[in-house]
């Protein structure tokens, strides 16, 4: 497998290379290689060293990341650009690189699509930047996780080895942000690094989605499993004339009604990638069968921990050579394959959206209103988060004057200082005391007991 994100970046994109693309746009390599020539001088010429990286062009954050990475600086992700995330990771970064201010008192260097800089030669270094990314960690705290070069470029290099032979001149377009590891990868280094463009605007919209497929004979469609279960009702449930040669799901798992139903607009069920920040692509599927097993990438090694069945992990894509214990409970099976038998801690998926129930709980206690916190995962009647408060004398005295509905309120303001809306628990009981058992602990199905829909209708 040759090194073909770290060949790119050496050269930089021909001149002639379509680097993206949108409905009134174009950029090719030569507008982008002047893009990050300009930007690599002027993060050169700054004492800064770690740069916050956020817009929502993905050309734009290419020109950022390439920028970056040439200029030998650390690129900081954040997980997302909420004021509240930003305050907590101040410490973490000295400049922002963005298209807009997003944090005061820092240095600043903005994005701009409508500067057109001279054309120049691409940056030239021996000394490559570093990418961190913040992700959920079970201590309730953002966890750092940096990438080096080598270690994207292993990713990169794999990915293309394992799917090329299904993306002939394909265009690559997302319903995903490329601020997270999956999108990052999927659909900016990885179309950068094999010369495929991408669509610089996010796909929103089943219609937008639609109007690409009839517009290019091979598209590559990264997506997720919340918003693939959704895609077939939008499309009626009818086979598409024009479908993409080839769709990619992660993020969190895929039911089988969900690819099946894809794989009836689309004529195949998508591509499963299991992974995660911290450890990168794992393994990939195709659910032809319920509940189908997962084939690692060939150059990922894997083992069963005979404790507590978790999935031990190799991979170039870690940074050392040792076996990483991950949060994962597998079965290993004999042809090499293996199953996923749900996590070991409490870190949850909403909406593909990593998310610690440690720190959301530690978050509503900080709130005057709150005793107590507790947050689980409801599969009845849909798969949602509930959030159980104990109150404290003043927000019982709210409770009491306000009713549930301003509470609920009140509580959800306070939880968008840290997480997106689409994260936030959508059923909130409030009872006297959080149920415990003789050891003080609390037991799984009593607390699914107080969202029972006949119980607490006052609460």
């Amino acid at each position: 497998m040759t090194n073909l994100l770290k060949s790119w970046l050496r050269q930089g994109p021909a001149t002639q290379q379509l680097i993206s693309f949108n409905h009134h746009d174009i950029v090719t390599g030569g507008v982008f290689s002047a893009q990050v020539a300009q930007l690599y001088q002027q993060l050169t010429d700054s004492e800064a060293q770690r740069w916050l990286l956020s817009s929502e062009s993905s050309d734009l954050f290419a020109v950022g990341l390439c920028a970056g990475l040439l200029a030998g600086k650390q690129v900081i992700l954040p997980a997302n650009t909420q004021a509240g995330t930003l305050s907590e990771l101040t410490h973490e970064f000295d400049g922002i690189i963005a298209n807009m201010p997003i944090c005061e008192g820092k240095a600043f260097i903005r994005l701009d699509k409508d500067l057109n800089p001279p054309a120049s030669t691409w940056p030239q270094t021996n000394n490559w930047g570093e990418l961190v990314l913040f992700t959920s960690g079970s201590s309730g705290k953002p966890k750092r996780v940096a990438k080096s070069i080598d270690q994207l470029d292993a990713e990169v290099s794999v990915l293309e080895h394992t799917f090329a032979q299904h993306l002939p001149h394909c265009s690559v377009i997302s319903t995903v942000s490329h601020q997270h590891i999956y999108g990052l990868l999927f659909k900016v280094l990885w179309p950068l690094a094999a010369s495929r463009p991408f669509l610089s605007d996010l796909v929103e919209y089943p219609e937008t989605l639609s109007y690409y497929a009839n517009l290019f004979p091979n598209l590559c469609l990264i997506s997720s499993p919340a918003q693939l279960s959704r895609l077939p009702d939008a499309l009626d449930n009818e086979r598409q004339l024009r479908a993409p040669s080839l769709v990619f799901s992660s993020g969190g798992p895929l039911s089988f009604e969900a690819s099946k139903a894809v794989a009836n607009c689309y004529g195949q069920p998508p591509i499963e990638v299991f992974g995660s920040t911290e450890t990168g692509g794992i393994a990939y599927r195709r659910q032809h069968q319920k509940n189908a097993s997962w084939q690692t990438f060939a150059s990922i090694a894997i083992e069963q921990n005979q404790e507590d069945g978790a999935l031990l992990l190799k991979s170039p894509y870690l940074p050392d050579n040792e076996w990483l214990k991950c949060d994962d409970k597998i079965s290993l099976n004999t042809d090499g394959t293996f199953s996923l038998q749900g996590r070991l801690d409490r870190i949850i998926k909403v909406e593909e959206k990593r998310l610690s129930l440690v720190q959301m709980e530690s978050l509503l206690e900080s709130h005057p209103f709150v005793a107590q916190a507790a947050l689980i995962m409801l599969e009845q009647p849909r798969v949602q988060l509930g959030a159980a408060i104990e109150l404290s004398a003043q927000g019982v005295q709210q409770l009491e004057q306000h009713g549930k509905l301003a509470l609920n309120n009140q509580l959800k303001n306070h939880l968008l200082s840290q997480f997106e809306r689409v994260t936030l628990p959508r059923r909130w009981r409030y009872p006297d005391a959080l149920p415990v058992n003789a050891q003080g602990k609390r037991v799984h199905a009593n607390m699914l007991s107080l969202f029972d829909i006949d119980k607490f209708k006052s609460k």
